[in-house]
């Protein structure tokens, strides 16, 4: 779902299952890459007009090529977590997006994630134009807190 207050950032909610902790009931640092992984999953469904589904249907798909993380609390057993998503820059074959992971409004997690664009040969490929237009939706101006 966009969320308006958050001046476009798209936003996901993730339970903390048992699963996701170690055996001090705290979210062992790797299940927040799979947190923000599924965020992003979300983001894409929420993408109007099928803009995402037809690129799969081209062969096309994004493949993470870079990830910065900085670790700024913990989250445990049973929180309640957003994970918010904006996009920070849009190019030609590639994207960068800003991923918030939050418990109560406070930062726990914050991600700059760079996504390349591969078509079916795995090559480089530029974003289709109408999904370039519908992820321009989550340029939000928010900053990390």
């Amino acid at each position: 779902m966009i969320d308006a207050p958050n001046n476009g950032s798209h936003v996901t909610s993730v339970r903390v299952y048992y699963e996701d902790t170690d055996a001090a009931g705290i979210v062992y640092y790797a299940n927040y890459l799979k947190f923000a992984e599924r965020a992003r999953s979300e983001l894409m469904r929420d993408i109007g007009d099928g803009q995402y589904g037809r690129m799969l249907a081209a062969g096309m798909h994004f493949v993470v090529r870079r990830c910065v993380v900085d670790y700024l609390g913990a989250a445990r057993l049973d929180d309640l977590l957003e994970v918010h998503s904006r996009m920070l820059e849009l190019r030609g074959a590639s994207l960068s997006a800003e991923q918030i992971v939050r418990r109560g409004g406070r930062d726990l997690v914050t991600m700059r994630i760079d996504l390349a664009c591969l078509g079916s040969g795995g090559r480089p490929a530029r974003i289709p134009a109408g999904l370039r237009a519908a992820l321009e939706t989550y340029a939000g101006t928010e900053a990390a807190s």
